[in-house]
């Protein structure tokens, strides 16, 4: 009878999931019931919850927006703009809040936002609750079934502009896995989770509350088909989990919550009006942004040390320089300038004094570094080639690899790719770029070492050579960073690059055309 009667309950959902319009696709291959009049829905897509790692990016018909990453945006005090502002989504299971968020990234119009799901931060589960979970007899929708501690830092970093990393839930197999994701700061960082309001400290960290108001029916159906077709479950658990676990706490500890919104949005995302007064709302409360390039003119920085123009160097200069030099003859004199350029970098670093005793027994009175140790890190893809340099003078160095492009419709630099050895904390790090114009990619590069636990005062930027601008944008956000060239050039042109300037200094290098679309921060047309 009890096996009937959880029949008789499904049928009367699937009737409601025809009415709802779920599509051809709802519960394809569970039941052979068609729905053929019915318009189609584009299947949910969650973004942080699944055991696999979806790419950080969000397609729209006009542009991709980039959800992981950091633009190099600073106010007119040369700091990063201001703490991020996080918009808080709560609502019942299977409510729409990641559509929900979703489109407001798309209408927000700004390239970097994080969306952070509370299905990150489920606990780990413990052997016996492990054997409950299989039974569908643990309750998932319960406060202690989140990591709150974890969330609330997380967030809390976040916020604060903060590189973090975040667990990936496998709903499957009920755990974490043991990768876990690293997400940039942003201006904007959306979280959504069915607890989202539940918690004090969580409330503290969010700037706009948003309720997702969406029908129990539909949120039973949505998750239904969630449940069945995503996560592997089987009918009968589904609704047993439902009527023990999800309503209840629905009803206890979710819709109480809706009276500490700012906005309710019933529909979810089909609700235009409301989320246009989200957006508007969100618009007013962001800084405009910008990068600091107003210097022209101003004396160059106390932290920019220029090589000596020697009758040498000079000479090399006008050798890479000149548009008819051949490629053998632009490599031979590019890394003699580099080994030049790094000897006199090295020249900055802080040395102690220490004794040693020579071979004839007498003591000698010399210097070593104060310092643990010297990481070399090159700006894809032609700071690369300043690294033979670098580990012809520094025996054993570390090193690292950053690469950053542009975005096409937005015009800003984006990290798409990154590996640095661990432990930076400590480290000397020489950051290399071939050439510097504007200097935004080397302001991102110098951000993301930051976020990395690199001191400001122990970042060293080395380049063959740079425009006064990026000069000035690097030393004015980073007053700390210590600038290195062997020759600073005045002017650039509408399309980026030095002028006089070198050209393209990896199409040079490499022999090769580069895409348009790349930065090339490190081959003359930096922004």
């Amino acid at each position: 009878k009890k096996l009937t009667f959880l029949h008789f309950i499904f049928n009367i959902f699937l009737y409601i999931l025809c009415v709802c319009g779920s599509g051809e696709d709802s519960l394809d291959g569970l039941m052979t019931h068609r729905c053929p009049l019915t318009p189609s829905l584009s299947p949910r897509k969650r973004t942080t919850s699944q055991s696999k790692t979806e790419p950080p990016l969000l397609r729209t018909n006009k542009r991709t927006i980039y959800t992981a990453g950091r633009p190099p945006w600073y106010n007119v005090t040369g700091t990063t703009f201001k703490e991020a502002f996080v918009i808080g989504l709560c609502g019942g299971s299977a409510s729409g809040k990641t559509t929900v968020a979703n489109k407001i990234i798309e209408a927000l119009d700004v390239p970097w936002v994080v969306l952070l799901s509370m299905d990150s931060f489920y606990k780990v589960l413990s052997k016996e609750e492990q054997e409950l979970a299989a039974r569908n007899e643990y309750n998932f929708d319960h406060p202690d079934a989140f990591d709150f501690e974890l969330l609330v830092t997380v967030l809390r970093k976040l916020k604060k502009g903060k590189s973090i990393k975040v667990p990936v839930y496998d709903f499957t197999s009920h755990s974490r896995r043991k990768e876990w994701k690293t997400v940039y700061g942003a201006n904007v960082v959306i979280f959504e989770g069915i607890l989202a309001f539940a918690n004090k400290e969580l409330l503290k960290l969010l700037d706009m509350k948003v309720f997702v108001d969406t029908d129990s029916d539909i949120r039973l159906v949505r998750r239904l088909k969630r449940d069945i077709t995503d996560r592997g479950r089987d009918i009968v658990g589904v609704i047993k989990q439902y009527n023990k676990f999800v309503k209840p706490a629905f009803e206890q500890y979710i819709e109480p919550t809706v009276q500490v919104a700012d906005i309710v949005v019933p529909r979810g995302g089909e609700n235009f009006v409301a989320l246009d007064l989200i957006v508007q709302h969100v618009h007013s409360q962001l800084e405009k942004v910008s990068l600091a390039s107003a210097h022209q003119g101003q004396p160059l920085p106390e932290t920019l040390s220029v090589m000596e123009s020697t009758p040498q160097v000079r000479g090399m200069h006008t050798i890479i320089r000149n548009k008819e030099t051949s490629r053998d003859e632009f490599i031979f004199y590019s890394k003699r300038l580099m080994r030049l350029l790094i000897e006199h970098a090295l020249s900055f670093l802080p040395l102690k004094p220490v004794s040693v005793e020579t071979p004839q027994g007498t003591v000698y009175e010399g210097k070593r570094l104060s310092g643990k140790r010297i990481t070399g890190v090159s700006i894809l893809r032609a700071g690369e080639t300043m690294e033979q340099a670098l580990m012809a003078v520094c025996k054993d160095i570390r090193l690292g690899k950053i690469l950053i492009q542009t975005n096409h419709d937005t015009g800003e630099p984006e990290l798409h790719y990154l590996r640095l050895p661990k432990d930076l904390s400590e480290d000397y790090v020489i950051l290399m770029d071939s050439t510097v114009s504007t200097g935004a990619a080397a302001l991102m590069a110098v951000r993301v070492l930051l976020d990395h636990d690199v001191q400001e005062d122990k970042i060293f930027l080395l380049s063959l050579l740079m425009a006064e601008m990026g000069v000035h944008s690097v030393a004015y956000a980073f007053p700390k960073v210590r600038i290195i060239t062997t020759a600073v050039d005045k002017n650039v042109n509408d399309e980026f690059h030095i002028i006089p300037g070198i050209g393209n200094f990896g199409d040079r290098y490499f022999g090769t055309d580069a895409p348009s679309d790349w930065y090339e921060s490190d081959e003359g047309m930096d922004y």
